[in-house]
C-alpha cells in the first residue's frame, strides 16, 4: 500500500517515528508521501524523506497559511522542490470553512504555487474545503492539471470528481470513507475509474473506523483500502496494488 498523504513531521507522529514506520511496514504500507503545509513543515518533510528511502516529500503552503506567502517563500519552495525526493507541490488550495487567511490571499498563493509546479514540471496536491467552484475555476483557467495532480481527502460529489479527472487529477480518500454517513464519497468511489483512485491517512488526523479517537498513522490506511474494496466489490489486495501503482504514477516514482 501507498499512504499518499501523511504528516510524519507532526509532533504526534515524529516523537515515535521509527515505531510508526515499523508498524506501517508490518501492515503492508511500503511507501509514504510526507506532505508539507508551510515552509518549516516542507523543510522537515524533505529531511524525513532523505532519511527514509521509502518516504517521499511534497512542499507547499496550505491555504490556512496563505497570508505568509511571499516571493521569498516562493524562492525557498522552488529550491526545495528541485530535490529528487520532492514529488509534488502541496498541499495547496482553498479553505473557505475556516478562512484562516483572507480569500484573496488564498487564491494568490494557490495560483502562484500552480505556476511553480508547472515551471518545475511536478504535480500538485490540492486541499479543497467548501471552495469547490473556485478551486475548479482556477484549475481550468490555469490548466493546473498539466503535470497531474491529486484532490486530497476528497469529499465532493461525483460530477465534481469526474470534472477533476478530466482535468488531469487523481481522487484520494482518507479515513472518512469508512464512516457510515459518507454516502457521497461511497458513491464516488464506486463509480470513478479505478486507475484514478488513491488512498491516504492524512495522519495524524481523520482516523478511520474502528479506531476513531486514536491518533491516526500510516498503518491505518488499510482500513480505507478495505472499505474501498467493499464499495467496488474487489479484493483488498487488488485495491492495495492498484492504488499504490496509481500513486507511483502520479508521483513519478519508478524504483
Amino acid at each position: 500500500m501507498f499512504d499518499s498523504h501523511a504528516h510524519l513531521q507532526d509532533p504526534h507522529i515524529k516523537k515515535n517515528l521509527d515505531n510508526v514506520l515499523k508498524r506501517a511496514r508490518d501492515a503492508g504500507v511500503d511507501r509514504i508521501a510526507c506532505i508539507g503545509y508551510d515552509l518549516p513543515s516542507s523543510e522537515e518533510a524533505l529531511s524525513i524523506a532523505r532519511k527514509y528511502k521509502h518516504v517521499y516529500a511534497t512542499v507547499g503552503i496550505h491555504p490556512h497559511d496563505a497570508k505568509t506567502f511571499t516571493s521569498e517563500v516562493w524562492d525557498k519552495l522552488k529550491a526545495l522542490a528541485k530535490d529528487p525526493k520532492v514529488v509534488a507541490i502541496g498541499e495547496i488550495g482553498l479553505d473557505y470553512y475556516r478562512d484562516l487567511s483572507p480569500r484573496d490571499k488564498q487564491k494568490e498563493s494557490f495560483i502562484a504555487q500552480i505556476l511553480l509546479a508547472q515551471e518545475i514540471g511536478k504535480p500538485i496536491v490540492i486541499h479543497d474545503r467548501d471552495a469547490n467552484q473556485d478551486v475548479m475555476d482556477i484549475i481550468k483557467k490555469y490548466k493546473a492539471g498539466r503535470n497531474g495532480g491529486i484532490m486530497h481527502c476528497y469529499s465532493g460529489n461525483l460530477p465534481l470528481a469526474v470534472e477533476a479527472i478530466k482535468n488531469g487529477f487523481y481522487i484520494s480518500f482518507a479515513g472518512p470513507l469508512t464512516y457510515k454517513n459518507a454516502r457521497r464519497s461511497h458513491e464516488v468511489v464506486g463509480k470513478i475509474p479505478i486507475d484514478r483512485l488513491l488512498v491516504e491517512t492524512d495522519c495524524p488526523y481523520l482516523t478511520p473506523e474502528p479506531l476513531r479517537g486514536k491518533v491516526n498513522e500510516p498503518a491505518y490506511v488499510r482500513y480505507t483500502v478495505e472499505k474501498m474494496a467493499v464499495l467496488r466489490n474487489q479484493h483488498p489486495d487488488e485495491i492495495a496494488y492498484l492504488t499504490e501503482r496509481n500513486a507511483c504514477k502520479i508521483y513519478r516514482i519508478k524504483d
